[in-house]
């Protein structure tokens, strides 16, 4: 198999919380994701998986050991660095779609682009419309938010996660509001996101059936990695 693109890399990363006394919620993690690849972070409440997406997410920059995103050294960058590269490189999806809800469909996935200013304000629409027609909910683009259901919402969040076309998409409990319906159809879209545009999903997860299924799984106890599962194949995805 040809030698695989690592679109982000971590060594001897950990962290403290000193409330109410010192602990140690990341130990040691080192390990690397690949570019198309769709990876799980799993591991019981308290195992350390949330803490290691904000610091990988670069939101949270206290922590010991280094970090890598398409081989540039993230850690010790300032403030301003880290908000332009996530704005550029990484797209974050949560369990809670924190959308406007005053906001058009539309309007809600232009916003990170129009931050970006990389293109004019007619080309951001056309961009948006693309990702809501990808996500199967063009037709709603118009609608203010609040009148979405559950997972229409949510399709919207990740739309608006894919404008800038990010090298990484960062989820946090993606589907843990959703039925088993929308749960499939989010994760059906995060494996075309993968697969078919090249872009890496790294998702926290509880749900077993959604990681067993991904690429691969990552597996967090007491803040150590225990195991890593199923190894991605671009053959055999």
């Amino acid at each position: 198999m040809e030698k695989r693109e690592v679109i982000l890399s971590t060594g001897g990363l950990g962290k403290y919380f000193y409330d109410p006394v010192k602990f140690k919620v990341l130990d040691d993690i080192s390990f690397e994701a690949y570019k198309g690849e769709f990876l799980t972070l799993v591991g019981k409440s308290g195992s350390g998986k949330s803490t290691l997406l904000y610091c990988l997410s670069t939101m949270d920059t206290a922590y010991e050991g280094e970090l890598f995103i398409a081989g540039e050294k993230i850690t010790g960058k300032k403030t301003n660095e880290l908000s332009a590269l996530r704005n550029k490189s990484i797209g974050f999806i949560f369990q809670f779609h924190y959308l406007l809800p005053e906001f058009s469909c539309l309007k809600n996935v232009m916003l990170p682009a129009l931050k970006l200013g990389k293109y004019s304000y007619k080309e951001v629409e056309e961009r948006a419309y693309n990702k809501l027609e990808v996500l199967g909910i063009k037709d709603q683009a118009l609608k203010p938010a609040s009148k979405l259901s559950g997972g229409q919402q949510q399709r919207v969040s990740i739309a608006r996660a894919l404008i800038n076309d990010p090298a990484i998409i960062m989820c946090d409990e993606p589907t843990g509001n959703l039925d088993s319906k929308n749960t499939q159809i989010v994760f059906n879209i995060f494996k075309q996101i993968a697969h078919d545009f090249g872009q890496t999903i790294i998702a926290v997860t509880h749900d077993n059936d959604f990681a067993a299924a991904s690429d691969r799984t990552i597996e967090l106890a007491d803040g150590k990695i225990i195991s890593h599962d199923k190894v991605f194949d671009e053959q055999n995805p």
